[in-house]
């Protein structure tokens, strides 16, 4: 009692009622009573931090669409057999990305013109469709690609709101250009750009610095996805110069790519050139710079290196930073879907790809598909 009287007056308090004396006396009693203290009532701890990560991306998603034709659904308009190989592999990671290629939606109208529908490339997934993404494990979608917006703004909405029932966060457009998600007490930051109007623009090096730079002041881990650079086999390699294709600026992927690393991103997710692109290593961040056509059922073309493509796993710590990674290497036909590539074809490519366009990483990609650094055991 000495002691606390001390205090309070040293504090300036005076007590000038017999409330304010029963209350002091209460508080004491209580902390005198055996059996009581601080520990009976801890304070909150946070979420213990996972000290690695592991990370899938995928490329183009389309599961068919209904527009101009149903002729261009899966058999039974059931598109979950074309995903069968692959979702053990792709629910095995801690966070699994894809890009959106169109919207699900039932009802509406296109709203790219077209003169000939038949030669209109637009895509629209029945709804339904969407669960079938939350069953294969994906965490994010990129939104920022030229097929997203093809049903215009109600396409967009319909899209929106069924992931978000399905938890599976998205960016890329101008309102949401990014997203924040925790998993394992890591936070994450994911953003999405491309040279398409409606989204995070990938020639506007200042937006995109500014997006990330935001999110890192947030997060332990940013997810940068980029839709950009010409379209095709005559267009596998990253050239580090400004690239178009029909008349189309579809950005220097090179300089947005080290740019964002720069900016604070750590894991960098190419697509739109419709074929494998090399991999690149910088600051101990990765980016691959076209992860292909992943599962583009109609309407896309398969053959050949279009049909092939890689799933990319990484493990990363709790910074972002590169430990080690996996290609699982898988091609697709419209009977059976995506299925796993014993022939390891795109292994072989990406191994072909990166030693001719970036010579210099500091990476080792072995025949079965390892990631590693080129001193690792």
């Amino acid at each position: 009692m000495i002691y606390l009287g001390y205090f309070v007056k040293r504090a300036g308090y005076r007590i000038i009622n017999m409330q304010n004396r029963l209350l002091i006396i209460i508080l004491i009693l209580l902390i005198a009573i055996p059996g009581i203290s601080q520990d009976t009532f801890p304070e909150k701890s946070e979420i213990k931090k996972a000290k690695t990560a592991s990370i899938i991306g995928v490329g183009d998603i389309m599961l068919g669409t209904d527009y101009p034709s149903r002729a261009f659904l899966p058999r039974n308009n059931d598109c979950n057999y074309l995903l069968n190989d692959v979702y053990e592999i792709l629910n095995s990671a801690d966070v699994t990305f894809g890009n959106l290629e169109g919207c699900f939606l039932d009802n509406g109208e296109v709203f790219k013109k077209c003169r000939d529908t038949t030669k209109c490339y637009v895509f629209k997934m029945p709804e339904k469709y969407a669960k079938s993404l939350s069953k294969a494990g994906f965490d994010i979608l990129s939104l920022a690609n030229n097929h997203a917006g093809d049903f215009g703004p109600k396409g967009l909405d319909k899209t929106k709101e069924l992931l978000d029932s399905l938890d599976i966060k998205y960016a890329g457009i101008h309102s949401i250009p990014y997203s924040i998600f925790t998993k394992n007490g890591l936070k994450y930051g994911f953003c999405a750009f491309s040279p398409n109007y409606g989204n995070s623009s990938i020639n506007n090096l200042e937006v995109s610095t500014n997006i990330i730079k935001q999110l890192d002041k947030l997060c332990d881990i940013i997810i940068v996805s980029f839709h950009g650079g010409a379209e095709g086999q005559e267009h596998e390699h990253v050239t580090r110069k400004q690239e178009t294709y029909y008349g189309e600026n579809r950005g220097n992927v090179y300089k947005f790519a080290h740019n964002a690393v720069d900016a604070g991103a750590d894991i960098i997710f190419g697509h739109g050139p419709h074929v494998t692109r090399a991999i690149d290593l910088y600051k101990e961040r990765f980016i691959i710079y076209s992860l292909g056509n992943f599962i583009t059922y109609a309407r896309f073309n398969i053959s050949g290196v279009y049909g092939v493509s890689p799933i990319i796993k990484l493990t990363v710590d709790n910074k972002g930073k590169f430990l080690e990674g996996e290609i699982v290497s898988t091609f697709q036909t419209y009977e059976k879907g995506i299925q796993i590539d014993s022939l390891k074809r795109v292994i072989k490519k990406v191994q072909e790809l990166t030693k001719a366009d970036f010579p210099e990483i500091n990476l080792d990609i072995t025949n079965n598909g390892i990631i590693k650094y080129k001193n690792a055991l």
